[in-house]
């Protein structure tokens, strides 16, 4: 039954209707949190990912609009837009509940309620969700979990959804610690090449001598240490996916014999005359900046062309809004049971100062940092002096790989973008931000299909 995982929290100013509602659903579901003051939302959602919030509609004239309830949805889905929200309402508020479900509630219940509704609503609600998460499932798999619903990565989604079911040859950018193994291990966990190999090569790592005969193979005698034969990774994908990790890192001349391998689909291994049929998927990364990929000094054009029919872009994480705290709840539970520790929650002074820090290293870093905080603390509540960061300081020439492309509309899609991911959605204060209209950012975003 969904009812037995789910968290919930009741918003009401009435006590008796917190209590009758506390012991309604106790039974039934993991935790049920009670509250009255509205004030204490934003913090409490904060601290806690909550299946559901059941939300009353009126309290006392706190927001002199009239609309509580409408102004508390609308606050929860900035910061929180993947939780569900029921509205409590009186019949003389119907309407004032309709115009709820049009700004993003779930539901409404009716005071007073039947119990047998509630639960009714709420099993809906949450098989709703768990059928989303399935879908969603598609970008995970037993071996892959990507965390974020950003609207840069939410971005990152649509790619993967499309691409990873063919056979086009993909580039992932992003800066060091983003995620890029994540996103290329979830392209062929999704493709029909799944139950094959997947191959990862460094080829950064690679010195001249080693290039080939890692990536190509070799026969007995090839040379003095070839001692017996030795498939090379190309031959160990066949049928697979390799991946070609910080491909901007390779000189000239191996961009050359990569790209004939890649033109011909075959190899040959050192010291042979046979050349071996190829039918591999090509992942590449990089962390280069693709100014220096668009420099023929540097990088082969031809290359280029062959390993980038697609492009991903995976977000720097000082970028991801959100994603930073449902990051970080992830990592703190996978951390507490690694080290056989009580679950934890974390105060205000903790939040603030994550949402604080630029994290040069990005979502590496942060793993790292949660897991010293989760090593180092005593108690289970996490507090901002548990949280150490490095001094290490961002390059001063980050990539800037949004910009890659000068074209108008990419770069059009981009600014919006940012701008949607700096006011968390709010299409009002992007708008203005833009400095245009609403009407024509409602266009757009319908033309960019965002």
């Amino acid at each position: 039954m969904v009812l037995k995982n789910a968290k919930i929290l009741v918003i009401d100013d009435d006590a008796d209707v917190l209590m009758a509602m506390r012991l309604l659903l106790k039974p039934f579901v993991k935790e049920v949190v009670i509250e009255k003051n509205p004030n204490n939302i934003l913090s409490q959602i904060d601290k806690v990912s909550y299946d559901i919030i059941i939300l009353d509609m009126n309290f006392n004239g706190l927001v002199n609009t009239g609309n509580e309830g409408v102004f508390w949805l609308n606050e929860i889905r900035k910061q929180k837009p993947e939780t569900s929200v029921i509205l409590m309402t009186a019949y003389a508020e119907i309407d004032l509940a309709i115009r709820g479900l049009k700004e993003g509630a779930a539901d409404f219940l009716m005071k007073p309620w039947k119990n047998e509704k509630i639960i009714e609503t709420i099993t809906t609600i949450l098989n709703h969700k768990k059928s989303k998460s399935t879908q969603k499932s598609q970008l995970k798999s037993s071996t892959v979990e990507i965390i974020g619903d950003s609207i840069l990565m939410k971005d990152v989604y649509v790619k993967l959804r499309k691409v990873a079911p063919t056979d086009a040859n993909v580039l992932v950018l992003g800066e060091n610690g983003t995620g890029k193994d994540l996103i290329t291990r979830a392209l062929h966990d999704h493709s029909h090449r799944r139950d094959n190999a997947f191959i990862k090569v460094d080829v950064g790592a690679l010195t001249a001598s080693l290039f080939e005969s890692e990536l190509f193979g070799y026969k007995k005698g090839a040379f003095t240490d070839a001692r017996e034969d030795r498939k090379g990774r190309f031959e160990a994908a066949n049928g697979g996916t390799l991946f070609l990790d910080e491909i901007g890192n390779i000189s000239l001349s191996q961009q050359a014999k990569l790209l004939t391998v890649l033109q011909n689909r075959q190899v040959t291994p050192l010291g042979s005359n046979e050349s071996i049929p190829l039918d591999i998927r090509l992942i590449c990364a990089t962390n280069s900046d693709p100014k220096l990929l668009a420099d023929e000094s540097k990088f082969r054009k031809d290359l280029i062309y062959r390993i980038n029919t697609v492009d991903i872009v995976v977000p720097p994480l000082r970028d991801r809004g959100t994603d930073i705290m449902e990051l970080s709840r992830y990592f703190i539970s996978i951390y507490a049971e690694k080290y056989n520790k009580n679950p934890f929650s974390f105060d205000a002074g903790f939040i603030t100062k994550l949402k604080k820090h630029d994290f040069p290293g990005n979502v590496r870093e942060l793993q790292y940092v949660l897991e010293r905080a989760i090593i180092m603390t005593d108690g289970n509540i996490l507090k901002a002096e548990d949280l150490v960061f490095s001094s290490i300081e961002r390059p001063t020439t980050t990539p800037s790989l949004e910009s890659k492309s000068l074209n108008l509309d990419d770069l059009e899609k981009n600014a919006i973008l940012t701008v949607l991911e700096k006011h968390k959605g709010n299409v009002s204060k992007s708008a203005k931000e833009l400095g245009i209209t609403r009407a024509a950012l409602y266009r757009r975003l319908e033309k960019y299909e965002l």
